[in-house]
């Protein structure tokens, strides 16, 4: 089995979106960790989540040594991730797997997306270390020049991760009632406070916000630190382990409530500005939980297909019965369309940090949206999935439960729904990102649509604030599920030329019908499911209507057909 080659829709985006010696370098990769995903990794992490990292506190004389003891399988599955395949050191130094530059964010993602479909919990700590070492290129490459090299190595002797401590227990969301206070000794600082979520507690390196004096209230006051577990002198650093979280999900990896005790410290960057550098690391953990959420709705679908095909029910399989075939549809098009999105911010991501300031603008606004949006979706796509296995989908036995706790954190870390919901509001208003949108996605088949959705994203900035927070939630999934119908059909129209295949015509064309009217199942791609899901060939004479026209506006009896 390989995870790769049972995917429908990530070669061909590929195919689409990277340069061809970009899509030749990668492909190797992709037959290589997509066998190990569905095969060593796989075994290795369920091993990892059945045996979670346990705390030592003491050594036996007394010392206090807060060490964390981890299952072998935990070692392997982080050395696939961060050894064998590079994943937090692909977008800081040229000459992984033989790139002649950095590699770009399209691969790191399309590369993570299949190790998330076995091993959710170490991508937590893999980003981390990736938005560490890019914060501090971005905002002291100088100070931080070793630690860059050893959060983007691949050495096992000389690798190190990163961790971002932010959150406290008065203050999540709101990170302006941050209490942890630095202390300026001359030569570096000492930090004092209490970290309530501390995920890779034991971080070789570990970026975290505290309140400088005389800098002013809320999050004006905040700068941002570097943590590092050791002293320059070879000590340990005194950020002390109360305890390790007992989580639902994502057990693999330690997360722990920290007390930092004069903790060492050195400035990152301008003091004043740690809040929006510690913004740029939130961000582009966001997009990771994104991708996280498509990794895991794309292996539910896997396994539902799977089980549909071989679990026979009065007389004839799962899969072939309507009911059925009308659950799984919805599911097909969800995992595809957001791996399309993912892949498109992705890519964004890449030509804004090769200086692009539209880019920037459109990466800033797609990074919420996606994070809202599939991160929610994701919990329903595992769900309908467990419900598909039946008794044995609620049994530890199976990886459904494992998909299913693991699903409901994206829509938590990193800022939960309601707090996302809130920065798309706020992109509206600072740029109206709403007409960024309409601009870029806005010229195709779906045209109609998208003025649409400007002029209904105009009148919500009327409204009055509370009013408009209220109804901000449905308008960002609104505008999220649009982009991806718009990637659809330009994906659609691609493959179409390229080989003639109308499958994706039908993925988009369904995506739209029930955007238009959740009730609305096109038939025709329910009688195609089979090419849906395992990437056949639809011919295009099946699908003319798709093909030509504005398919933007449909009537229900229109979308069903």
């Amino acid at each position: 089995m390989n995870y790769a080659d049972q995917d429908p829709a990530l070669r061909p985006l590929l195919d689409r979106i990277l340069s061809a010696e970009d899509r030749a370098r990668v492909e190797p990769l992709l037959t290589e960790l997509g066998e190990l995903a569905a095969g060593e990794l796989d075994r290795q992490a369920a091993l990892a989540d059945a045996n979670p990292p346990k705390l030592r506190q003491y050594a036996p004389d007394g010392e206090r040594v807060d060490e964390i003891e981890y299952h072998p399988a935990h070692d392997r599955v982080a050395s696939i991730a961060y050894e064998r395949f590079g994943l937090a050191a692909m977008s800081h130094r040229p000459g992984v797997h033989g790139w002649p530059t950095t590699i770009p964010h399209t691969v790191k993602y399309a590369l993570s997306y299949l190790y998330v479909q076995s091993e959710f919990g170490m991508a937590c700590p893999l980003s981390m270390t990736d938005s560490a070492a890019r914060v501090l290129r971005l905002f002291d490459p100088e100070r931080y020049a070793d630690e860059i090299t050893a959060l983007s190595s691949t050495d096992h002797q000389l690798r190190a991760t990163g961790a971002m401590f932010m959150t406290e227990q008065q203050g999540g969301t709101d990170v302006g009632l941050t209490r942890t206070l630095a202390t300026d000794h001359g030569t570096h600082w000492t930090l004092t406070g209490k970290k309530w979520f501390a995920s890779n507690p034991a971080a070789d390196v570990i970026l975290t916000l505290a309140r400088v004096p005389g800098q002013g209230a809320g999050t004006r006051g905040l700068g941002m630190f570097l943590v590092p577990r050791l002293r320059p002198d070879g000590s340990r650093n005194s950020v002390r382990i109360d305890r390790l979280k007992d989580k639902l999900g994502s057990r693999s990896i330690a997360s722990a409530e920290v007390s930092l005790e004069e903790a060492y410290a050195t400035p990152v960057g301008e003091l004043t500005s740690g809040f929006r550098q510690m913004a740029e690391m939130v961000n582009v953990s966001r997009l990771s939980n994104a991708m996280r959420a498509t990794a895991l709705m794309r292996r539910a679908v896997r396994e539902s297909i799977d089980h549909t095909r071989v679990r026979e029910v009065f007389g004839k399989p799962l899969f072939e019965q309507p009911l059925m075939r009308a659950t799984l549809l919805p599911m097909v098009v969800d995992a595809e369309a957001a791996l399309g999105l993912v892949l498109e911010a992705a890519a964004r991501l890449t030509e804004a940090d090769d200086g692009s300031t539209d880019a920037r603008d459109l990466i800033r606004v797609l990074t919420p949206l996606a994070k809202y949006t599939l991160c929610k979706r994701a919990r329903t796509v595992t769900g309908e999935a467990m419900e598909i296995r039946g008794g044995n989908g609620y049994i530890e036995d199976w990886v459904n439960p494992r998909l299913l706790r693991d699903a409901h954190l994206g829509s938590i870390w990193e800022g939960s729904s309601n707090v996302i919901a809130l920065d798309v509001l706020r992109c509206l208003r600072r740029r109206s990102a709403h007409h960024t949108l309409a601009d870029t996605y806005g010229t195709g088949r779906l045209a109609d649509r998208w003025k649409a959705l400007r002029e209904k994203g105009d009148r919500l900035l009327e409204l009055p604030g509370e009013e408009a927070e209220m109804r901000i939630g449905r308008y960002a999934d609104e505008l999220a599920r649009t982009v991806m119908a718009t990637l659809l059909f330009e994906q659609a129209e691609y493959e179409a030329e390229a080989t003639g295949n109308g499958r994706t015509f039908l993925v988009a064309h369904a995506h739209l019908a029930l955007l238009n009217d959740p009730d609305a199942l096109p038939r025709t791609a329910l009688d195609h499911l089979a090419e849906l899901a395992d990437g056949g060939r639809v011919p295009l004479a099946l699908v003319p209507a798709i093909n030509t026209g504005n398919a933007g506006y449909q009537t229900t009896e229109a979308a069903r057909a």
